[in-house]
């Protein structure tokens, strides 16, 4: 048995020399060393992807687990800056388009006016027609007189031929332009006689008048018979005057709406008085825009073009807005001038608005002896005065013919909303103001007319 042991180990010895190989001394030789670019090819291989997925998440989840949680102000402060990013980026786009568009139409008349239909359907066009115009001689405006409390609100007709005047009687005049004669009245009536009497019988603060010159009302959507009303109780209604039906109801203001406007696209704005806010009312996404800016009651608002407007406030000042700002892009404080002593000394209201449409020129007035004319500084961010137009009394209300030759102005010895001072020198009139460009300069403003100075009718 031991024989056979020794027999058999010393097989299994032989059997691993065997195995080792020849070598100096009888030694196993070396393994040859493996490159260290060599890749190794094994089972493991397959796996390495996988495990290498593994790794990153396990990387992941401690990097994370190391950052702090963000904080409220740290993620406003974040988002902010995205948003910013994002207004930056749309800036550029738009400037772009735009100098494409002007390389496009340069040079071109008819170019041209396609680059205005293009701006005016965007509704950013602003037709620079301010600086061509002259102030108006004092002797050139005519009155005509027919109201006998004062004027409130007026409106002029699509082609300019006809002017509609409404005062604190609750009277309706249908005034002929080129001759100033009155072609029809609709009296106010008294307290009381509301079944009977087929006019007002309150006083009537706001009018508008349809595109196709068929409807007299508050504020028409321009090209169709929709219509906007706000009142007192502080609502916005729809209307569709050609149905003679009620639409909807639009609630948001804190205090009455004092003044109202709309364009072509199917929405308008609004001036809220006391509550200190414009709003623009988006009819089909059924929301509002609010705008604060002005520090007293705003009691007048206009629309220059479908992307910016003009108010006016009881402080004194003027604001021109943009509907992708919330706050003005330019603010005029004390526009008219200040009245009384040192230390009871406060502004003159603005108490009317006009802006001539998609152009520069707007108008103010108020009831410090004159109306103002504005240039809007390129992209609305300038308001600088041209001149002033002497005329005594409260402003009431301001509209520009669609030419551009004349300003309207409604003139009450108070102002339309109350009682507050009298002006007894004033007329109540409406005032027909005629506007010119300068010599020599190509002008967008329609030529002047010969006016005689004055027209009385009945008072």
């Amino acid at each position: 048995m031991a024989a056979a042991g020794r027999k058999a180990r010393g097989a299994a010895a032989g059997r691993r020399r065997r195995a080792a190989g020849p070598g100096t001394g009888g030694k196993p030789r070396p393994a040859p060393a493996r490159p260290r670019d060599e890749e190794v090819s094994s089972d493991s291989e397959a796996e390495s992807p996988a495990a290498g997925r593994q790794q990153q998440r396990r990387r992941r989840r401690e990097e994370e687990e190391e950052e702090v949680e963000e904080t409220p102000q740290e993620k406003k402060l974040r988002l902010a800056k995205l948003y910013l990013e994002q207004l930056r980026r749309h800036e550029e786009e738009r400037a772009e388009e735009e100098e494409e568009e002007d390389a496009a139409f340069l040079g071109d008349p008819v170019g041209e006016r396609l680059k205005e239909d293009v701006l005016e359907q965007k509704g950013r066009l602003q037709r620079l027609v301010a600086k061509e115009v002259q102030p108006p001689d004092p002797l050139s405006i005519r009155v005509l007189r027919g109201h006998q409390q004062p004027i409130t609100c007026l409106v002029i007709s699509p082609d300019d031929k006809f002017i509609f005047s409404a005062a604190k009687d609750g009277s309706i005049i249908k005034w002929e332009v080129e001759s100033g004669k009155r072609l029809y009245v609709m009296p106010g009536g008294k307290k009381g006689t509301e079944g009977q009497h087929m006019g007002h019988t309150a006083h009537v603060l706001c009018m508008a008048i349809s595109s196709d010159g068929k409807y007299l009302g508050l504020s028409f959507q321009k090209g169709t018979h929709q219509l906007y009303s706000a009142s007192h109780d502080r609502s916005v209604k729809v209307w569709n005057a050609a149905e003679n039906a009620y639409v909807e109801t639009l609630f948001g203001h804190q205090d009455v709406i004092t003044g109202l406007d709309s364009l072509s696209r199917e929405c308008c704005v609004t001036s809220g008085g006391r509550d200190g806010t414009v709003r623009v009312w988006k009819i089909p996404e059924e929301s509002q825009l609010i705008f604060y800016g002005h520090q007293g009651s705003i009691d007048c608002i206009q629309l220059i073009n479908e992307e910016h407007m003009v108010s006016g406030a009881d402080d004194g000042s003027v604001a021109l807005w943009g509907l992708a700002k919330k706050k003005p892009l330019a603010l005029v404080r004390q526009s008219h001038g200040t009245q009384g002593d040192h230390d009871l000394e406060q502004p003159y209201w603005v108490s009317a608005v006009a802006a001539l449409r998609n152009s520069d020129l707007v108008a103010t007035g108020s009831h410090s002896g004159s109306v103002k004319l504005w240039k809007c500084g390129e992209g609305f961010r300038k308001l600088e005065p041209l001149c002033d137009i002497p005329l005594v009394g409260f402003i009431n209300s301001l509209k520009f013919s669609a030419a551009g030759d004349f300003l309207v102005a409604g003139v009450g010895q108070e102002h339309r909303l109350g009682r507050w001072w009298r002006v007894k020198e004033a007329k109540n009139s409406i005032c027909i103001i005629p506007l010119k460009g300068r010599a020599g300069a190509p002008s967008s403003v329609a030529a002047d007319r010969a006016w005689p100075r004055e027209l009385q009718l009945a008072h």
